[in-house]
């Protein structure tokens, strides 16, 4: 059977049913499209090949767990699977920061800076607080396209598919998000700096 004419929800029940080809049939039909994404956001080839493996175990496992949800867009959830797995690895990379010294630099100077700007720290995370306070206010759309946008990174064409609406409409949630933040920051008096 020529694989290619086969859709992937039919490689899916094929594999679901014990015909192994047919994942490697649906990696190879994807591979390209995911690697580029991972390593256009990651720019380390070495990264992006493990991120890669990464994702599409992930798709294995969820495919066999039986809690893949059939909606015609399957490179669509590989790829929020990618982008979600990068988060991941950024999250824990900050957490962990790598630093070695050399003569142009000492960890130990850097110490002291930090001991310096608790105030600033204190500043910020008031107006994390305060934005996170507006962001409830909002409408769920408008708070859902925030979110998406600039927390998760996401373009406007993935919150679109994301949220099955059109381009235009998510931006254009995007923009009265912005009025109405815009607009809670005035009558709230919040000093956003």
């Amino acid at each position: 059977m020529n694989q290619s004419l086969v859709s992937d929800q039919e490689l899916i029940n094929m594999y679901l049913s014990g015909n192994n080809t047919s994942i490697e049939a649906l990696i190879n039909r994807y591979k390209s499209k995911v690697f580029t994404y991972i390593y256009l956001k990651i720019k380390d080839r070495h990264l992006a090949e493990d991120l890669f493996q990464d994702t599409f175990i992930k798709v294995i496992n969820t495919l066999r767990s039986g809690t893949y949800n059939d909606k015609g867009k399957f490179l669509s959830w590989i790829l929020r699977i990618a982008h979600n797995l990068i988060i991941d690895y950024y999250r824990m990379s900050s957490r962990i920061p790598l630093v070695e010294n050399n003569e142009e630099y000492d960890i130990f100077n850097t110490i002291k800076i930090f001991d310096e700007c608790v105030e600033e720290k204190m500043v910020i995370e008031q107006i994390h607080k305060d934005v996170k306070k507006l962001l409830d206010i909002l409408p769920d759309e408008q708070r859902e396209v925030i979110l998406m946008r600039h927390y998760a990174d996401m373009s406007f064409k993935e919150i679109a598919e994301q949220t099955n609406v059109g381009i235009n409409t998510a931006l254009g949630r995007m923009r009265y998000a912005l009025i109405n933040l815009r607009r809670l920051v005035k009558e709230n008096d919040i000093i956003l700096s």
